[in-house]
């Protein structure tokens, strides 16, 4: 087999529309996320008798909740990229987060990825042809999952020419 490296090629890069649509559906899934959070927290305090916890809540105001929500939206997304290379709207679309050699970043790529996110206006930076600062900083890239695996295949198969077979 040949040593050479796979080096991803631009025409698999997802496009800004399908970028923007991941973008759509994961903020969905988030939401859908607090809220069962929130549900959880109230069956916890009503059923358990942890009232505690309900005055907890009561007391986080903004400043709080807006922590909650960045460690979630962190979590969110470093687990779900760092383990499948895929968010819920990355599956949804049919797109991945790849390395430049096409391969699923590790979970210290995609907790970086997850914090350049809480960069200001970075979900704006794809739009205009752009790979965004969330894939910049990270060294990834999102690319259509079928397009990556026929390239991968047919680099495969290019970088086998003129080996000699083993029998």
């Amino acid at each position: 087999m040949s040593n050479s490296t796979y080096v991803l090629d631009d025409k698999i890069l997802a496009s800004s529309g399908a970028r923007f649509l991941n973008y759509i559906i994961d903020l969905i899934f988030f939401v859908i996320i607090l809220i069962a959070i929130g549900i959880l927290i109230g069956v916890l305090t009503a059923l358990f008798g942890m009232t505690e916890l309900g005055v907890w809540v009561d007391n986080l105001g903004d400043l709080g909740w807006n922590i909650i929500v960045v460690v979630i939206s962190v979590i969110y997304y470093t687990l779900l990229e760092g383990f499948f290379g895929r968010s819920i709207g990355k599956f949804i679309t049919g797109t991945i987060v790849v390395d430049e050699n096409g391969e699923k970043p590790t979970i210290a790529t995609a907790f970086k990825r997850s914090l350049c996110r809480l960069i200001p206006f970075d979900a704006f930076t794809f739009l205009g042809g752009s790979r965004g600062w969330h894939d910049s900083i990270s060294g990834t890239y999102v690319v259509s999952k079928k397009g990556l695996e026929e390239e991968k295949k047919t680099f495969e198969e290019f970088s086998l020419i003129g080996v000699k077979e083993v029998n």
